[in-house]
């Protein structure tokens, strides 16, 4: 039986998800993140595609804790590598491997080339079996 997860996944891009754009300040990002009760908010380009995701914890550890200035350093700056994505046609069990593999906790939910929303791991915990809902919080507390 398919767990299907889009009675939990937060934020539609469609219905108001947010994007921090690769040109707004990190700063403008904290704030952002701070109004929306949000720990990770994906970045879009002016071509408003995925370029990354930053968290609260990439603002710490990347900016702040490195003596930046967050008013002018870039959220694009933060952006490293190609973004981990699921689809939205993946249901809890796809999510729940790619989230164990990557050790990540948030993850942007991609329709072709649209953004249309995220996906946290308490959503995709609420939508599996007890055990196996243990399970994915284990493989992302572990080193």
């Amino acid at each position: 039986m398919r767990r299907d997860i889009d009675d939990h996944r937060t934020r539609h891009h469609d219905a108001g998800a947010e994007c921090a754009g690769a040109e707004d300040s990190v700063l403008d990002a904290a704030h952002k993140l701070t109004d929306l009760h949000v720990g990770a908010l994906p970045i879009c380009g002016t071509d408003n595609r995925l370029k990354g995701v930053v968290t609260d914890r990439d603002i710490v550890v990347k900016v702040l804790g490195q003596g930046k200035d967050p008013a002018r350093t870039k959220v694009g700056e933060l952006a490293q590598g190609e973004a981990v994505t699921i689809g939205a046609d993946d249901d809890a069990e796809e999510i729940f491997t790619t989230m164990s593999h990557y050790k990540v906790r948030r993850l942007p939910v991609i329709d072709g080339h649209d953004l249309v929303g995220m996906v946290a791991v308490a959503d995709v915990a609420r939508a599996l079996p007890h055990p196996e809902a243990g399970d994915l919080l284990e493989a992302l507390s572990s080193d």
